[in-house]
Order: C-alpha cells, then sequence, then structure tokens
C-alpha cells in the first residue's frame, strides 16, 4: 500500500503566501478602477459643459447689435455737428492767419479806402467813475465833434468796462444811457465788470480792439492817469510800423506770498524758488503792437491770468518773439521832464 505523500510545515507556508500578497493588489485595481471612472466622469461633464457654454455664446452673438463704428458714434453722440464746427473754425483761423489775424474787420477794411490808425486807447473805468469820467472830458481827453476830429487823424479814444454781474441792471443801463450821449465807451460784452475778473480785462479789452479797429498799436491806461496826449502820439507815431512792440515802463520786483498784504499773489509757488516777477510793463500804461494784441485775440481762452493784469501781461509776451521797449516817459508816478503820464 503505497503511502500518501508527506508535506511539511515549509510547503505550507508557501503555498499559503501568494494568497495573502494577492489581496492588497486587488484593492489597489478597484481603487484605481474608481479613479479612472470619476476621471472620465469629469472630463466628459467638462465637454458637455463646454458645449452648452459654446450654444449659449453662439446665440448671443446672433443676439447682439453690430459693433458701431467711429461715425456711428459720433452720429449717436451729436459729435458729428461739433467736428464740422472745428473744421470751419480752423479754416477760418488760418484764413485769419493769412490775412493778419483780424476776424471781423477783414471785409471792412477791405471795402474801406480808409488809413490804417495809429492807436487804439482804452482808458479803464468802473460803473462808479463816471466823475472821473466827465474829469477826463474836460482836460487831455476830447469829446463830441473834437473826438471825431481826432479819429480821422488816426487815434481812437474809448472808455473800456464790462458788464454787470447781474445783466441788465441799473448798472449796465446807467452806462448804455451815458454812451448813447457821449459815444466814447468800449463795452465789453463777455467780460463782467469785478475786482476779481479785473486780471481778465486785459485780455478782452485787446482782444475786442483789435477785432474792431485796425490800428499800428493799442494802449491801455488807468483810470487814475493823465495824459500828455500829444506827446504820446508823437511817441507812437515815431515808432509807426515797429511789429512785436511791448512798450511799458518796465519792472519787475519781489513776488508776494503772505496773504493779506498789498500785492498779494495766491500763485507765488509758480514764480520760482527766488520768488520774482518776470520783467514787465507797468500797468498803469502799457502799449502792444498790432500783431501782439492779434496774438492776445487768437490764443486768449488759453492764456493764463495772474492776480494783477499788469504780470497776466508780461507773462503772454514771454512767449512771443516781443520787443521790449523800457521808456521812462511812460512812468506815470516817475519824475522825467518829457513825461507823457502822470498819476491824478
Amino acid at each position: 500500500m503505497e503511502s500518501l505523500p508527506m508535506t511539511t510545515k515549509s510547503d505550507r507556508r508557501w503555498r499559503l503566501k501568494p494568497l495573502q500578497t494577492s489581496k492588497p493588489s486587488l484593492v489597489m485595481a478597484f481603487f484605481s478602477c474608481v479613479a479612472w471612472l470619476y476621471v472620465a466622469g469629469r472630463l466628459w461633464q467638462d465637454a458637455e459643459n463646454r458645449k452648452l457654454l459654446a450654444n449659449i455664446l453662439q446665440k448671443n452673438s446672433a443676439q447682439r447689435p453690430k459693433v458701431l463704428t467711429v461715425q456711428d458714434k459720433l452720429m449717436v453722440l451729436g459729435c458729428r455737428d461739433l467736428e464740422r464746427r472745428i473744421v470751419e473754425a480752423e479754416m477760418e483761423l488760418t484764413l485769419a492767419k493769412s490775412q493778419g489775424y483780424l476776424k471781423n474787420h477783414l471785409q471792412q477794411s477791405r471795402s474801406s479806402s480808409n488809413p490804417r490808425l495809429l492807436a487804439v486807447i482804452g482808458v479803464y473805468t468802473g460803473f462808479g467813475s463816471r466823475l472821473k469820467r466827465n474829469v477826463f472830458r474836460g482836460s487831455w481827453m476830447p469829446r463830441g465833434d473834437a473826438l471825431k476830429k481826432l479819429e480821422e487823424r488816426g487815434v481812437v479814444i474809448r472808455f473800456v468796462i464790462g458788464r454787470s454781474a447781474n445783466r441788465g441792471d441799473s448798472l449796465d443801463r446807467n452806462i448804455d444811457e451815458e454812451n448813447r450821449s457821449t459815444k466814447d465807451f468800449l463795452i465789453l460784452e463777455g467780460h463782467e465788470e469785478a475786482q476779481e475778473e479785473f486780471p481778465k480785462k486785459v485780455k478782452f479789452f485787446f482782444s475786442t480792439a483789435v477785432q474792431n479797429w485796425d490800428a499800428d498799436f493799442y494802449v491801455k491806461v488807468d483810470d487814475n492817469i493823465d495824459l500828455d496826449l500829444e506827446g504820446l502820439i508823437s511817441l507812437l507815431d515815431r515808432r509807426r510800423g515797429q511789429d512785436g512792440a511791448y512798450i511799458g515802463c518796465m519792472k519787475s520786483g519781489d513776488v508776494i506770498t503772505e496773504e493779506g498784504k498789498t500785492w498779494y499773489e495766491p500763485e507765488w509757488w509758480k514764480f520760482g524758488d527766488e520768488k520774482s516777477y518776470f520783467r514787465h510793463a507797468a500797468g498803469s500804461l502799457v502799449i502792444l503792437s498790432k500783431n501782439l494784441a492779434q496774438y492776445i485775440n487768437i490764443n486768449s481762452v488759453s492764456l493764463k491770468t495772474y492776480a494783477y493784469d499788469d504780470t497776466s501781461l508780461g507773462s503772454w509776451m514771454m512767449g512771443v518773439q516781443s520787443t521790449y521797449i523800457d521808456d521812462s516817459r511812460l512812468c506815470c508816478s516817475g519824475i522825467s521832464q518829457d513825461k507823457v503820464c502822470s498819476v491824478s
């Protein structure tokens, strides 16, 4: 009788070992399948989401209005008409530059046989200065027929004033009534006659004067100044035809930085570390040649004003090729034998 094969303990241990190592493999395989299914599901979901978004964008793009061109936008915003007016203004400016920078007087000067005036003299005045005006009319300033004869000699004199803050009030009506009687005013319709607006008055005066009269010189005079009119006419006549002339009693000086003091300049910090004014003509009497007055007329909107009209005007003259002429006869508060002005 054959004996059964005997198995030893070591044989049984060898046969059981593969069964024990196969369990982790099955677990890993299971988790791998789960992970693969999860990733596949996410990818499929992302693909569906992209497809859905693409359909939505396509529908929105079909319903979206067409992209407006620049011309359409200009039409919608109402800018086309503004663009046309800008082009017309540029054309008018180009024409004005080629013909002497004058705006309204060009056509009048072509049709008129009168020669160019020597000077337009603007005497600053205010609403409460009627007594001063009457004093001037009885002294150095002609009136009535004498004023017309002076204009025939080539010199125009006008009192310069703006309008009241309350347009059409008694102040404006009184000036209009006085002007109807004397006919010696230049009323600056666009300027408000107020202390805080005073530096801007010089812009309005030169701009308005150069538009209304064709002259070699334009003169600004304060209302506290007495003039030797014949002496001033003689001075201007000798300089006739001189372009770029900025004539006056030239000065400079310190910029006042302390508020409350006389001649305080609120924008003192713009004048450098030394805080000194540039060279400029004193405001009592200033003379500009025609081309400098035209420059102010053309650039009046962009010209910067400071606290005082003489420093404002001086800053504008720094930007052009003006000829500074310091004439002691125009130092109205000084001492000179042949002065043409004096403080009244």
